[in-house]
């Protein structure tokens, strides 16, 4: 008898023990994203294709109650494109360019395409994109996902640009979406992250390739709001706009520089300007290194930018070109530290008490800040997840922080204080960062948040398409 008791047991235990030996040979993938924060172990990595490999793929994991998580650069900073245990679509090779009408001003492209590919292919028409990130190495799928802006203040969200997608919905199905098939999708998706689907292909609209003339004024803070809407907005040669406040101790918050990119009549023909390549990036890559460490470098950086743009007003640049900028200046690694984006939106006429409060708050809190862009967005409430709720001042910021728990917990708590200060001021924050803000913050500065987690159930009923930031703030 205890033969027979034995013998199963010892079975079970060689089994178990199998089982160890093959999980150590073959570890789960760990998936991650640029500021390497929230490192999560993933049950597999899967190249798309083709639709007809990831239909199979979602009919798959409908039929095992499996989740789908998806990828494309994975430069969102809050698990947006991962979970942990679930299958990460890496949508990065899926990037043909499907359909391009240069007279039309029309192009139809994979949603794994980079906004440079596309500029490779219609930069020789004389054409350019309407609404893009301000570099070009992102990729049209998680663009659209994060329903991103630009320094064109002519256009709002990039879904103002796009005319339909198809989509693979959670039942294996690829519909086709827009403003009058599916106006539904057409508004949860652009900003919804992943969670209602497989972006396939886009459909959206070019504009013109143009001349600019460069032009950059220095001002105080206090002088933005009425310069910005009397000399920018109200000037219809002005197409982009980009402004900078100092992070540097000298002028901290105080000081601003702006740059406009105005409209001009050159002649020499635009499409026999070649695109631009990295330029030299050494000095202000060493500066950005030297205001990582140091208030010393931090001035000597906000000394060098300003001067360097100040010199570049009255020079020539094709649309194209002013959004290529150089994404090698932002590289970074580091073993023990990171570097973290936020970005908040605050209503225009709002801007100048909402920066005496930020520059209270950081005179008291030591957050290492590199740098802050100010862009605007005009009011756009296309998407359920809007964060352009009237006409907004977009504040990009970039953060280096250690990685060690107390830095980070630290880090949360002064954000924490910046997004109050936002919202005290009828403002909202950018949702594809590090998910520093509790969800009450959430659910204030987004609104609509749970009509879209009851769409979320209604076509996603058995959360196949799932992902981190809806664990954080939804479930």
């Amino acid at each position: 008898m205890k033969r027979m008791i034995i013998f199963p047991v010892i079975v079970l235990y060689m089994a178990a023990f199998s089982w160890s030996v093959w999980q150590y040979q073959h570890p789960k993938p760990i998936s991650s994203d640029q500021s390497k924060l929230l490192p999560t172990r993933i049950k597999q990595v899967r190249s798309a294709q083709s639709p007809d490999e990831l239909t199979d793929w979602i009919r798959q994991a409908k039929r095992n109650h499996e989740t789908i998580s998806i990828a494309g650069l994975q430069h969102s900073q809050g698990g947006h494109t991962y979970l942990a245990d679930t299958t990460v679509l890496d949508m990065t090779n899926y990037d043909m360019i499907l359909d391009y009408a240069p007279k039309q001003r029309r192009i139809t492209v994979q949603s794994g395409v980079t906004w440079a590919e596309i500029q490779q292919r219609i930069q020789p028409d004389g054409l350019a994109i309407q609404v893009m990130q301000s570099q070009n190495i992102f990729t049209v799928g998680g663009a659209l996902s994060v329903n991103v802006h630009g320094r064109d203040i002519r256009y709002g969200s990039l879904l103002d640009t796009v005319e339909s997608f198809r989509l693979l919905n959670a039942d294996g199905h690829i519909v086709n979406v827009s403003r009058t098939e599916h106006p539904d999708l057409f508004r949860l998706v652009p900003g919804g992250y992943g969670l209602f689907g497989v972006i396939l292909d886009v459909t959206f609209k070019l504009t013109e390739d143009e001349w600019y003339t460069e032009q950059t004024i220095a001002l105080d803070y206090r002088e933005y709001p009425t310069y910005f809407q009397q000399r920018v907005l109200d000037d219809a040669d002005v197409r982009m706009h980009i402004g900078r406040i100092s992070v540097a101790p000298d002028g901290f918050f105080k000081e601003m520089y702006v740059t406009n990119y105005r409209k001009t009549d050159r002649t020499i023909p635009i499409e026999d300007e070649p695109l631009k390549q990295e330029t030299i990036i050494a000095l202000p890559k060493a500066l950005l290194g030297l205001s990582r460490y140091s208030e010393f470098g931090k001035n000597q950086l906000w000394s060098f930018q300003k001067s360097y743009f100040l010199k570049q007003s009255g020079t020539f640049q094709s649309r194209n070109n002013v959004m290529r900028s150089d994404s090698a200046f932002m590289d970074y690694t580091s073993p023990s530290r990171t570097e973290l984006l936020q970005e908040y939106f605050v209503p225009v006429e709002s801007f100048v008490p909402y920066i005496d409060q930020l520059r209270s708050i950081l005179t008291t809190e030591e957050l290492n800040v590199l740098n802050i862009t100010i862009r605007y967005v005009e009011r756009d409430e296309s998407a359920v997840l809007s964060y352009a709720k009237q006409d907004m001042f977009a504040l990009v910021w970039l953060i280096n922080t250690e990685t060690d728990a107390a830095s980070i917990r630290l880090t949360k708590r002064i954000v924490q204080k910046l997004i109050n200060a936002t919202l005290d001021h009828h403002g909202s924050y950018y949702l594809p960062y590090y998910p520093f803000a509790t969800r009450a913050q959430f659910q204030q500065a987004y609104p609509k948040a749970a009509s879209f987690q009851a769409a979320k159930q209604q076509y996603d009923p058995e959360a196949i398409f799932m992902n981190q930031f809806y664990i954080d703030y939804f479930k």
